[in-house]
């Protein structure tokens, strides 16, 4: 059987919501044994918000183990429920700190400072430990304990004033962006560097990612435009300086898409050739070479009206037949896809088996991301679903931390387990 990558490893998941979870995550899916510190007195909220796995009469199921949002980022995770907000239960914490190689949180410094999880604090119980702190706005400085999703973040770090079009209110990218992809990925990249760190020293050390500063590094160019030439660059809609057309163009509805018939088309083209290869695939080979569209700065400066012409020629077409017109004449094209088509439409998807699909206690099957990356000699895997809240309370405790049950009856009986 093959081994994965992290097999040995063990991380203290102090973490909620978005950005700490589905870092340790990534961390599981490559073998890495990690324990969810919960609490049932403050459950993380993603517990609790839609989409709810459904009964077989249509209606929602009910509980703190049915979301699809939260099981979808704990996948093979163990779950324990701990009350940190007591002594008794900071001295259990240090006991898994202890037993741990990494420690990942998202919490503010406050909440850090309150459970007494610094690391100075916790490399006196385990000097090897890898600690992750990753808080909205870093461990220290004015806006230390500013509270903020990805929802927050979009705005403050100049995403959401590039997203939209232009002469309207910044509408930001429509999903918490820095929560999925930014900063649990700079994460696990910095975590893993300090794991190789510790592998050649036998050294641990603190890692402090403040979401903010992580998610400025999405802007690409903009703060060197505006440093090099004092250009502040702003919303675009779906235009492109060096490509025309460049847009989403409407076509056909599709009644058998659900909750909306809406579908379009994305194109992009870069050069002349592209544009005569447009026009060609449409029967439209004058437009070619109209004085209006003839070249790049020609389509630029007639840019509404280049678009008119091509959203009436896809408008009366499928989505996936313009794709595929366009593509076969070398256009760069493509479906905007929804969540229907990703899960159940789309080929390349399904053909390289990304989403995989796992047996949970109360939500049944269901759909789970598979790992973002794979490593040809040891692929990541799901090896279960999402834990149940408080789940393997007493397996952490009895195999991790070597109690008894008579120990872990009197936890219960004091609330500082659960």
């Amino acid at each position: 059987m093959t081994r994965l990558p992290l097999e040995g490893i063990r991380v203290a998941d102090f973490s909620w919501f978005g950005a700490g979870p589905i870092g340790a995550q990534t961390l599981a899916t490559f073998g890495a044994e990690v324990v969810r510190v919960e609490s049932e007195a403050k459950v993380d909220s993603l517990r609790v918000v839609h989409p709810f796995a459904m009964n077989p009469d249509g209606s929602f199921k009910t509980g703190y183990n049915v979301s699809g949002y939260f099981n979808n980022f704990n996948a093979s995770k163990l779950s324990m429920l701990l009350n940190l907000n007591s002594e008794r239960g900071q001295e259990i914490g240090y006991r898994i700190i202890e037993k741990s190689d990494i420690f990942v949180t998202n919490f503010t410094p406050r909440v850090i400072d309150k459970w007494n999880l610094r690391y100075e604090q916790i490399a006196k119980v385990n000097p090897r430990i890898i600690a992750a702190y990753a808080p909205m706005q870093g461990m220290e400085g004015p806006h230390r304990d500013f509270l903020g999703f990805g929802a927050v973040l979009t705005p403050v770090t100049g995403i959401s004033e590039m997203s939209g079009f232009p002469n309207r209110p910044p509408i930001g990218v429509g999903t918490n962006y820095p929560d999925y992809v930014v900063n649990p990925g700079h994460t696990i990249t910095a975590v893993l560097a300090a794991l190789r760190y510790r592998n050649r020293t036998g050294k641990g050390q603190c890692v402090e990612l403040p979401q903010l500063e992580s998610v400025v590094n999405v802007l690409g160019t903009a703060v060197a435009d505006y440093l090099a030439n004092g250009n502040n660059q702003t919303r675009n809609g779906n235009r492109h300086p060096a490509a025309a057309p460049h847009g989403a163009f409407r076509c056909l509805d599709d009644a058998t898409s659900v909750a909306s018939p809406d579908r379009w088309v994305v194109i992009a083209c870069r050069d002349e050739r592209q544009w005569a290869a447009l026009c060609g695939a449409f029967g439209q080979q004058a437009s070619a070479t109209d004085g209006r569209f003839a070249t790049l700065a020609a389509r630029k400066a007639n840019e509404d009206a280049l678009e008119a012409v091509v959203g009436e020629w896809t408008a009366g077409r499928r989505a996936e037949d313009v794709m595929e017109l366009l593509q076969a004449a070398g256009v760069p094209c493509g479906v905007v896809q929804n969540s229907q088509d990703l899960l159940d439409k789309d080929e390349h998807i399904r053909g390289r088996g990304y989403y995989r699909y796992l047996d949970h206690a109360e939500t049944g099957r269901a759909a789970y991301d598979g790992p973002g990356f794979r490593l040809v000699a040891t692929p990541g895997e799901l090896r279960a679903p999402a834990p149940l809240l408080g789940e393997h309370t007493m397996d952490v405790c009895e195999r991790i931390l070597g109690m008894t049950a008579d120990e872990v009856a009197d936890l219960l009986a004091e609330g500082v387990l659960a």
